[in-house]
């Protein structure tokens, strides 16, 4: 099976390429499915992110604002900026 993501993560289609599924057991069959979903999200942050380094200000890891790793708060603070900036 395969499944497709848009850019925000969100699934827009799961093929099943095989009448495979029908014989698996139903915590198999949950799991497969949350493996290939979870592996296309992971493809398409990648592409996003990647997509993002060209406009990103140096330093930043795009990679890992796209897994919610960066604290957006310190990073905007080691570039000059404040939250405060935006109000």
């Amino acid at each position: 099976m395969t499944a497709t993501v848009d850019a925000t993560g969100r699934l827009t289609e799961l093929k099943f390429h095989t009448d495979g599924y029908r014989g698996m057991a139903p915590a198999e069959l949950g799991a497969t499915l949350v493996e290939v979903i979870d592996r296309a999200q992971r493809k398409m942050s990648d592409r996003v992110a990647e997509a993002y380094d060209a406009f990103a200000p140096e330093g930043v890891d795009t990679a890992a604002v796209m897994r919610g790793e960066v604290d957006v708060e310190q990073t905007l603070r080691s570039m000059g900026v404040s939250l405060d900036d935006f109000r």
